[in-house]
């Protein structure tokens, strides 16, 4: 008689939470707020009215852009980890400052991705026992398979040697 083994399914479901971030959001509606008042004595209140609502809805645009951008990066990354047998147990939403971040767990430790969520300027920050490294956000998604082999031998099979000696 054999017992059977049960197998081991990854604990990842497989999404990364949105991180939508209020600050920048709040960030945007400030300077939005800012640059529309200087155009009160020029224009008068109806100028500065529209230019705060296009200079609002342009920075939440950018910022939603940059979010779904490093959030593809995110995924894109741990998909390929768990697909060479890395670990991860959960993808959370952190935050640091002003930076959008996700949180990768794992046995050997937390991973965090994130980095600046504005389209124009977006950067990606990858973050690992203090150590880390910044990248443009568009080169990143240009090498993300590069990108992720390299940070899959530093994360999980360094890491995993490190823990055990």
């Amino acid at each position: 008689m054999q017992l059977e083994q049960p197998t081991q399914e990854p604990a990842w479901s497989g999404t990364i939470p949105s991180a939508i971030d209020a600050r920048v959001l709040g960030l945007v509606v400030v300077t939005a707020g800012l640059a529309a008042s200087i155009n009160v004595p020029y224009g008068g209140l109806p100028v500065a009215i529209v230019a705060f609502a296009l200079l609002g809805s342009g920075g939440t645009i950018v910022h939603l852009l940059g979010e779904r951008k490093l959030r593809r990066i995110t995924d894109g990354l741990v998909e390929r980890w768990v697909a060479a047998g890395g670990q991860v147990e959960t993808v959370t939403r952190s935050s640091g400052g002003m930076r959008t971040e996700w949180t990768v767990h794992t046995p050997d430790g937390e991973i965090t991705v994130g980095g600046i969520a504005l389209v124009p300027i977006a950067k990606l920050a990858v973050e690992w026992q203090g150590v880390g490294d910044t990248m443009a956000a568009s080169e990143a998604e240009a090498n993300i398979d590069e990108l992720a082999d390299s940070l899959y031998e530093e994360f999980f099979e360094i890491g995993s040697t490190l823990q055990r000696t």
